[in-house]
């Protein structure tokens, strides 16, 4: 039998129904009238009247019921722990191009959990497959309407599609379809694989997917793989291959943007920086195309959004190069080589040229076409920092870095700095924000 969910509680606002009740951090609830809460979710559900009565467990271990009442509009002024009170639902399926399972065997054992659970999908925006799906799960997602979910299809010809990710494969399009038809909305991802799932299969898939007005639009994503696995060795980094996939989306595009007011289907970065690597700037789609950016996280507008901040920066840089110009400093901003065709340019038409260079860091802990930023490692850019001369300050992205100041290699920034003599610095990922950082850190500097 499944443990019962608690939810636990971080923090209580002053003068709210929960204070006066007097809870406090470190008491959970167990219960809303009676009803057991899996997850956030089911609190906003469950609590939306203004008179709820609340299972507990305090901070003792006792356990007790409580009566709140609030006014209408009121906060109850609870912050929980976590978002989800019961277990994460893990992933069942075997795709053949899981980035999970091709991690060094020594990682930290969060970033191997392997989460298919459809309430991360609504509430953090991660990419789910459906497959273990109950049909209790369905009920619940109709119910509640838990919509738009963000899911994986990435082919919709059945073979091709359980080719890609196991058994569970027809279950999964089965319940993507249940959903939709039950008015549940969706974002999906591809994950596109070189002859496998592009060309002709790709097409076929687009043109199932806009047969569904509930799937509101797509990105596509090329493969990635580190050198820990033997399976695959390419991706879409020729410029042929990567021009086929842009070529291919723009029919559905145009058709999309006159019918459906937008482009519907997404090319990540990574396929217009493959296509165009000399000329990458000109060929960028413009801000309109991404509307919102909210396919940011899944490498869809973020170049274009980096060089609209970089464009519209311009007092800030000139601050920064006037900055390094008087006091004669030479800096380095350390990125993966993923952002080489479009920062390179960026800094050398413009007034930080010669005082300003871009630290490549190839990515070895990884491997593969791993080239991010926000996977290098503390050990690669220690690697690359090693052989600088004349440098006074290496600037490394936050991104680097998790919300505890750890990269994925387990060091923070101390122990970096141990390890170099170059004066290290963690700043901001936009241009806006870190030419003043820098600026303040030459200004600065002891």
């Amino acid at each position: 039998m499944a443990a019962r969910p608690i939810a636990r509680i971080a923090s209580i606002e002053e003068e709210s129904p929960a204070d006066d009740a007097g809870f406090y951090p470190g008491c959970a609830i167990t219960a809303v009238d009676g009803s057991p809460v899996r997850d956030i979710i089911d609190w906003r559900w469950k609590t939306a009247a203004d008179e709820i009565e609340l299972s507990y467990i305090d901070g003792k271990g006792d356990e007790g019921e409580v009566v709140l009442e609030r006014d209408p509009g009121e906060d109850w002024g609870i912050e929980f722990e976590d978002v989800i009170f019961d277990d994460v639902k893990l992933c069942r399926n075997a795709c053949t191009f899981c980035f999970m399972r091709q991690l060094p065997d020594d990682v930290r054992p969060s970033l191997v959990l392997r989460d298919d659970d459809f309430r991360l999908s609504f509430l953090q925006g991660t990419f789910v497959t459906l497959t273990n799906l109950t049909g209790g799960d369905e009920a619940r997602i109709i119910e509640q309407r838990i919509s738009p979910l963000r899911v994986s299809l990435h082919a919709a010809t059945p073979e091709v599609r359980r080719g890609l990710i196991g058994k569970h494969a027809a279950h999964g399009i089965a319940a993507l379809d249940r959903l939709l038809e039950a008015g549940i909305e969706v974002h999906a991802q591809i994950v596109l694989l070189p002859d496998v799932n592009d060309g002709e299969e790709l097409d076929c898939t687009l043109a199932w997917a806009w047969e569904r007005a509930g799937i509101k639009s797509i990105g596509i994503v090329p493969i990635g793989f580190t050198k820990h696995q033997s399976a695959f060795s390419r991706s879409f980094n020729d410029e042929a291959d990567a021009r086929a996939v842009i070529e291919c989306i723009e029919p559905y595009q145009q058709r999309a943007l006159v019918e459906r007011a937008t482009p519907w289907v997404f090319a990540a970065d990574e396929f217009y920086r493959n296509a165009y690597p000399r000329d990458l700037l000109d060929h960028l789609p413009p801000a309109s195309y991404y509307g919102d950016y909210d396919m940011f996280e899944d490498g869809i507008g973020i170049i274009r959004s980096f060089v609209d901040d970089w464009e519209a920066s311009g007092e800030a840089e000139a601050r920064l190069a006037s900055v390094l110009e008087r006091s004669g400093a030479h800096v380095a901003y350390a990125v993966g080589f993923a952002q080489r065709e479009f920062l390179i340019p960026l800094i050398e038409r413009g007034p930080l040229a010669g005082r300003m260079d871009v630290l490549a860091v190839k990515n070895e802990y990884f491997g593969g076409n791993v080239d991010v930023t926000g996977l290098l490692t503390a050990s690669d850019i220690v690697r690359e920092v090693e052989k600088l001369r004349g440098y006074d300050l290496v600037a490394i992205p936050e991104v680097v870095f998790n919300a505890d100041g750890v990269t994925l290699d387990d060091a923070d920034l101390e122990r970096m700095q141990s390890e170099v003599d170059v004066p290290l610095a963690v700043v901001s990922c936009n241009a806006s924000e870190y030419f003043g950082e820098i600026a303040d850190l030459i200004e600065h500097r002891g």
